[in-house]
């Protein structure tokens, strides 16, 4: 958590002096319910904790938008599956990587694919 919060507060003085950013990549957080194949059995775990989630929600409500969400508010997909159990084939993933722009870009963005057919990791390339 540490981490994130010093990631917060940097990318808020830094939005004072670019309004216009992206950011992208694995933030090993499922924000929602929607965004975890089996929300009440990780409710304890890793990922998916109360305190990430509030922190994620934080962030977006300090100005940054899930260009995901944004897009698809209701579309549940994944974008990581462990290598166990055959996750992926059954499509038991989580949401965990991310593309966010500012406020300001949201009237930019017009698409935003999970390419989940592309397996050369355990991620699939958005």
């Amino acid at each position: 958590m540490k981490f994130l919060d010093l990631f917060q507060k940097e990318s808020s003085k830094r939005r004072k002096k670019q309004p216009n950013i992206i950011v992208c990549g694995d933030v090993n957080i499922a924000h929602t319910p929607q965004d975890i194949h089996d929300p009440k059995g990780n409710a304890k775990s890793s990922g998916f904790l109360p305190e990430e989630r509030e922190w994620l929600s934080e962030f977006l409500n300090k100005g940054w938008v899930d260009t995901f969400r944004y897009l698809y508010p209701d579309k549940q997909e994944y974008s990581w599956w462990t290598f166990r159990a055959g996750a992926r084939a059954k499509n038991k993933g989580w949401r965990i990587d991310y593309f966010f722009v500012t406020e300001e870009l949201k009237k930019n963005v017009k698409s935003h694919s999970i390419f989940r057919d592309k397996p050369f990791s355990d991620h699939a390339p958005s």
